[in-house]
């Protein structure tokens, strides 16, 4: 079985000019849980002022549907924002650092050591309130100012990261500049290290139109877990030329093709695709939907 994290509401919306209500996300939420989806990062407790599509995040996991299958994820990037989640029901935490010390004090105005170190307290506090911890590693596949990143420095953050509980790594190629090969290699020398003591997930995106191959070299290598983002919505702020997260009705449609179950309904993902579509005024990047 594919597990699909969906980052529409999040990773997809906070690089859009358009506001999109409460409301609207709410909707969103809602649409995707129904066409199948049981695991969507929902929100991120970052400064409203840097980042203001997630202004109102305690206000989105108020409205939420509870349901019993379904875990709402959150995006964390420091300490202050591990207080803003624990007053909320988010139940996984995504905890997040680049591994480029260039992207890095571009993103949170520290370096990877310095971000790590705060990001394991972060987890300690987290799992001690009985919270599921997720360790996001960004620029796992290439940095866009400084280039590669080698697979030791990655591999050296997610043991970090592991040691103080976390019990779920993805590796993110933040601004799309993996290809398979690559994939292919730091998903076997993580597993190699880690065995299947750690779940591992991948997060791509498609600004060179890598994404799906990626994902597919992922799977092959053995990896079960992928975000992605419905119509394609996605983007960071920080990272430049960075498009879209790998689609989420696209990579469902591919996995079927191939026979691997991923329980949702395509039908309803390319509907509220096709939805999210109107709701944004302009055409996303989704394929299936176009047909």
């Amino acid at each position: 079985m594919i597990e699909i994290c969906e980052v529409g509401p999040r990773d997809g919306l906070q690089n859009e000019k358009k506001q999109v209500s409460t409301d609207q996300k709410v909707e969103m939420i809602t649409r995707l849980i129904d066409a199948g989806i049981r695991k969507i990062e929902a929100v991120s407790f970052v400064n409203p002022k840097v980042v203001p599509q997630m202004a109102d995040a305690e206000e989105v996991m108020k409205q939420v549907p509870k349901i019993d299958g379904v875990s709402y994820a959150g995006l964390i990037l420091s300490y202050s924002g591990l207080k803003r989640a624990l007053e909320t029901t988010v139940d996984t935490y995504h905890v997040v650092t680049a591994t480029s010390d260039a992207f890095n004090l571009k993103n949170a105005r520290k370096t990877v050591d310095q971000n790590v170190t705060e990001l394991l307290k972060v987890i300690e506090e987290a799992t001690g309130a009985q919270k599921n911890v997720a360790a996001v590693l960004g620029t796992s596949f290439g940095c866009p100012f400084s280039g590669d990143v080698p697979a030791s420095r990655v591999l050296e953050i997610a043991e970090r990261f592991a040691r103080a509980g976390a019990t779920e790594i993805t590796l993110a190629d933040t601004t799309g500049l993996a290809n398979p090969l690559q994939v292919k290699d730091l998903v076997q020398q993580f597993q190699g290290q880690f065995g299947s003591d750690i779940k591992l997930g991948l997060h791509f995106h498609n600004t060179r139109g890598l994404g799906l191959a990626n994902v597919l070299a992922g799977y092959q290598a053995g990896v079960r877990r992928f975000d992605s983002s419905i119509a394609g919505l996605g983007g960071c702020p920080f990272a430049p030329k960075a498009v879209g997260n790998v689609c989420t009705e696209d990579m469902v449609n591919m996995f079927e093709g191939m026979g691997a179950e991923t329980g949702t309904d395509l039908q309803k993902l390319v509907e509220t695709a096709e939805w999210m579509q109107v709701q944004m005024e302009r055409p996303l990047d989704g394929m299936l939907m176009k047909l």
